[in-house]
């Protein structure tokens, strides 16, 4: 035993600590994960789609680059100088099959040469992956839900901006998730100053013509909030057959229209000490700047405790539906605030930390695939007692998992923590892989 680099605790004398136990790992859950990429054919769709255009030959190809990083982030590890801290670590090396890892400069000259091209890519390996996950269980229907966010930046970043609704310096992309999965469907960073409806229906178009051509036979259906309330994004909705409900804000207008049901629900409630009460109005509306009319659908309420009514204006092109059902589809999208809160504390979406808007898009972009990775995982070969968690929870439980390695002439073993309370999960989560039934390209 080393004396010099042991610590005695003064609390029991008889305990003794150094870092001599040899070769040891505590992320040895992430064989989980190499094992779900292997078995849907992550690796091979990296190796034939990423490439960045410089093409020097280099000892660290992208595509290790960009594996080395989804694990690093799926790990906790966020920040590019992590590597230099992970660069001999035994499962990251076992996983990417190299004698050492990728360091900080390495990391960071690899992100300094991506460009347009590169999210392109980053669009075509989501695709395919897409169309992977549905081959195993493939949805009834898919619910789009749009929203945008606010990213922080500091010092003098390329596309930085004042956002008025945040009121904060960053940059406001715009994010869409399958409101039933989680799944991150599309994803672009933006200037900060950009309004939420600005070109969504050029976001939104590519999105939907992506599932036309690829799954034309799942229905396609909306949701967002009054950013989003913009006749383009209507009319492009419309053109690919898309259901939709759009909140409304609230104008002279659209409170005319309602104030006969307005008024009857202040007399009815008036003289009764009801503390709560409701009622719905539908009509057609057409808005100086729409080309034609459409239906609106109203919720007039009465909250707890409060005399003064709140309105709720839904626009939609739902016609089998009544109103309270638009009502009820369009507030099942406050799911979508948890896909947000999860991608930017447990991916770490914020990590645009370069002055170059585009370096940062493709962060943006690396951070997002690495969400959906894991979101797959998640969905399709965790445990149901596992399935719902989120990131943080299960790589606590699940990834990191103390383990020691010890090499033979022949082999490499991983002995993992032998008093893991999730030994089982973990042996169910390796069958689930193994028995997933998919058609790789």
């Amino acid at each position: 035993m080393d004396i010099l680099n042991t610590i005695s605790l003064e609390s029991n004398k008889k305990i003794k600590i150094n870092f001599d136990g040899g070769d040891l790992s505590s992320d040895s859950g992430l064989f989980l994960i190499s094992e779900f990429a292997h078995k849907i054919g992550l690796d091979k769709l990296v190796n034939r789609i990423f490439k960045t255009n410089d093409r020097s030959k280099r000892f660290h190809t992208d595509p290790q680059n960009l594996l080395q990083m989804l694990y690093q982030i799926i790990a906790g590890y966020f920040q590019d100088d992590h590597s230099d801290a992970l660069k001999n670590e035994p499962v990251l090396t076992a996983i990417l099959k190299k004698e050492t890892l990728a360091s900080q400069p390495t990391i960071s000259r690899f992100f300094n040469r991506m460009d347009n091209d590169t999210i392109d890519q980053f669009h075509q390996i989501n695709r395919q992956l897409r169309k992977i996950a549905y081959s195993i269980n493939r949805p009834e229907f898919v619910l789009f839900d749009l929203d945008s966010t606010l990213l922080n930046t500091y010092g003098h970043q390329e596309g930085k901006g004042y956002n008025f609704h945040y009121q904060a310096n960053g940059y406001h992309p715009l994010v869409c998730y399958d409101g039933l999965t989680g799944d991150l469907i599309a994803m672009e960073l933006r200037p900060g100053a950009q309004y939420c409806s600005n070109e969504s229906e050029v976001f939104m178009e590519r999105v939907l013509k992506e599932f036309q051509e690829d799954f034309p036979e799942i229905p396609c259906y909306f949701r967002a909030d009054a950013g989003f309330a913009s006749p383009k994004l209507y009319e492009i909705l419309e053109k690919y057959g898309c259901k939709y409900a759009i909140r409304l804000k609230q104008n002279a207008r659209l409170k005319q229209m309602i104030d006969e049901k307005d008024q009857a629900l202040y007399e009815a409630t008036m003289y009764r000490t009801l503390p709560y009460a409701v009622t719905y109005h539908e009509f057609n509306y057409q808005a100086d700047s729409w080309t034609k009319e459409r239906r609106i659908m109203c919720k007039i309420e009465k909250p707890y405790g409060q005399m003064v009514h709140t309105n709720t204006f839904i626009v939609t092109n739902f016609e089998e539906l009544n109103v309270q059902q638009v009502i009820q589809y369009y507030c099942g999208r406050g799911r979508m605030e948890n896909f947000i809160k999860e991608g930017k504390h447990g991916f770490d979406f914020s990590a645009v930390s370069s002055s170059s808007m585009i370096v940062n898009a493709n962060r943006f972009e690396l951070h997002g695939l690495a969400y959906n990775l894991f979101n797959l995982f998640r969905r399709l070969v965790l445990p149901t007692s596992l399935a719902k968690q989120q990131i943080d929870t299960l790589r606590l439980k699940l990834l990191k998992i103390a383990g020691r390695i010890v090499k033979s002439s022949r082999s490499v073993f991983f002995k993992l923590n032998g008093s893991c309370p999730y030994q089982n999960e973990f042996r169910q989560t390796i069958m689930n892989i193994r028995n997933l039934q998919i058609q790789l390209e």
